[in-house]
């Protein structure tokens, strides 16, 4: 997950053979639109790597389809306006959201930002193919350093356990 600038630096070819070289599944870039995707978009999934778009709550039924279009791997839905992390949606304003996304998209539509505990993981768990949390895993690692091992795997053992029996 990143920004254009880096990505296309060198080519959107270049960038797309080193993600294969190193084993890339998906690529997030956060600032190039679906109108603006020419060649990086293309050059991913020509080299088998997936190309994820994102959809926020103010996607409308008439920006979705072009989102949609030549996403693959899964459907990032961002939950919140903002920063993530900071911030958390109402599991009905996600819940309406992702139940109209899914009713056009043929991938799989995960949700993140503003997720951070194993409870708002299982909530989203019932309505969404998948949830991400980042922002919860970075702060653990700024709080504890190089003693961050233990409480990642904690969390993200209990963050699995809550999406799993969620479902």
């Amino acid at each position: 997950m990143g920004y254009a600038n880096p990505m296309t630096i060198r080519g959107p070819k270049w960038f797309a053979a080193e993600c294969v070289k190193a084993g890339v599944d998906g690529v997030i870039c956060v600032d190039i639109p679906p109108e603006e995707d020419g060649e990086l978009g293309p050059a991913l999934r020509g080299g088998g790597v997936s190309f994820i778009r994102l959809a926020t709550p103010t996607t409308d039924a008439a920006r979705l389809p072009a989102v949609l279009e030549g996403s693959s791997g899964f459907l990032y839905y961002v939950s919140v306006a903002g920063i993530t992390g900071m911030q958390r949606a109402a599991i009905e304003s996600i819940e309406a959201n992702v139940s109209r996304i899914k009713q056009s998209a043929a991938i799989p539509v995960a949700v993140g930002f503003g997720v951070r505990t194993p409870e708002q993981a299982a909530e989203i768990a019932r309505v969404a193919d998948g949830v991400v949390v980042g922002s919860a895993l970075v702060d653990l690692v700024g709080k504890h350093g190089r003693s961050a091992p233990g409480p990642l795997r904690e969390l993200t053992a209990a963050l699995a356990e809550a999406v799993h029996t969620a479902r």
